[in-house]
């Protein structure tokens, strides 16, 4: 373990309400602004909240829960609610603008705006599910994509996102350097940026993808049966858990869910961001299997959320990841296991750290009456890489 196991959020702005604008990205007011799209995406549908009755057991806990959003649009990550939803936001308001009118959403699918949309073209980077969203997207709409990634993107998840018809870029280095260059060739070319990571003076488009995410949060408060005590999120640049935490600060306020923010201790930039107490960029070193949560600097837009709402953050190492992606693969008591990626079991893997620890299990108030919300945030992306690690000696 390179840092400290866990932080406890110390900051000034801890619990402080969202504004008006990190409502519309993260809270409340999002998940409506994206219903009002869904006539643009007619394949959406929920996606189950799985209840883990064994490993509840097993850690001496009420109940786990987790969201498995490896089905989602057939897409395999809940990254499809962020990119490709952004995509047709800034469609319709770009085709609106041309045709002086309003675009309905249902119409981003016809031909005639399809034909419009071909004149344009969408670039983002990627480790892999963000890009495969964005690429989706613009097949859907008709427009041209342009995916950038970076030297440790499996060859599986390239192939998945250049299947959608995207133009695939390769550099050499990591992914803050794919997001460095993807951004400086769309400025050139004009190319509309659709990235999930945001920075001083490029919110807007970020603070998309991530309202894109807050339907999610709709649906498992909707399924849910009783509400949750606990929630561990992971976190790469912060996009998810920001909306993860913002939501459920917003909607509950002080009846929310102690919230857990998960990173590899090997690019723990959101948990060294909260020890400085702002934003700060880690050094890129060894790479880590949990390649979706590989990223050195945390989205600002993100960020601003996590600091107000999250209240711990908690580093996991490489082989406690892979015990967690092997746990969920196992059957217990006749129950099929779930096809959870290497990043999206990453809050599981926190969990059974947590519960099985008793200075983390009594920091984080973990007992027999503790009902926890996980997010599968990805199945099988590379199932290739997904069977390898299933198989590799622990």
């Amino acid at each position: 373990m390179t840092a400290s196991r866990l932080v406890s959020n110390a900051m000034a702005g801890h619990g402080k309400a969202l504004t008006e604008t990190e409502q519309l990205i993260a809270g409340k007011t999002g998940p409506a602004q994206v219903r009002a799209m869904l006539d643009a995406f007619p394949d959406y549908g929920p996606t189950p909240l799985v209840s883990l009755a064994g490993p509840a057991a097993e850690l001496g806990l009420a109940s786990v829960q987790i969201k498995d959003e490896s089905g989602r649009y057939g897409l395999g990550s809940f990254k499809a609610l962020g990119g490709a939803y952004a995509v047709a936001r800034l469609l319709r308001a770009e085709l609106s603008k041309r045709l002086g009118r309003d675009v309905a959403p249902a119409e981003l699918l016809t031909p005639e705006m399809r034909a419009m949309a071909a004149e344009l073209t969408v670039c983002c980077a990627t480790d892999g599910n963000h890009g495969r969203s964005v690429a989706s997207g613009a097949r859907a709409f008709g427009c041209k994509c342009v995916i950038y990634i970076h030297a440790g993107v499996s060859k599986g998840r390239e192939e998945a996102i250049a299947s959608f018809g995207a133009e695939m870029r390769r550099i050499k280095g990591n992914y803050d350097d794919s997001v460095a260059e993807a951004r400086d060739v769309a400025a050139r070319e004009g190319w509309l940026l659709v990235s999930d990571f945001s920075s001083e003076g490029y919110e807007e488009i970020p603070g998309l993808v991530m309202q894109g995410y807050t339907i999610m949060m709709d649906e498992i408060l909707a399924a849910a049966d009783q509400p949750f005590t606990h929630v561990f999120v992971q976190a790469g640049v912060g996009g998810l858990a920001g909306v993860v935490c913002g939501y459920l600060h917003d909607v509950l306020g002080g009846k929310r869910p102690v919230s857990v923010v998960v990173e590899p201790d090997l690019a723990p930039c959101i948990q060294e961001s909260a020890k400085a107490g702002k934003p700060i960029a880690v050094p890129a070193g060894a790479s880590t299997i949990m390649a979706m949560l590989e990223c050195y600097e945390p989205s600002l837009a993100a960020w601003r959320i996590l600091e107000k709402t999250a209240d711990h953050f908690m580093l996991i190492s490489e082989d406690e990841a892979l015990a967690g992606l092997r746990s969920l693969a196992q059957q217990r008591d006749g129950a099929r296991g779930l096809v959870i990626g290497e990043s999206g079991a990453s809050g599981f893997a926190a969990l059974v750290v947590a519960a099985k620890d008793p200075t983390l299990r009594a920091t984080l108030g973990l007992d027999q009456n503790s009902r926890v919300l996980l997010i599968g945030t990805e199945g099988a992306t590379d199932k290739a890489v997904y069977e390898a690690l299933l198989k590799e000696d622990a």
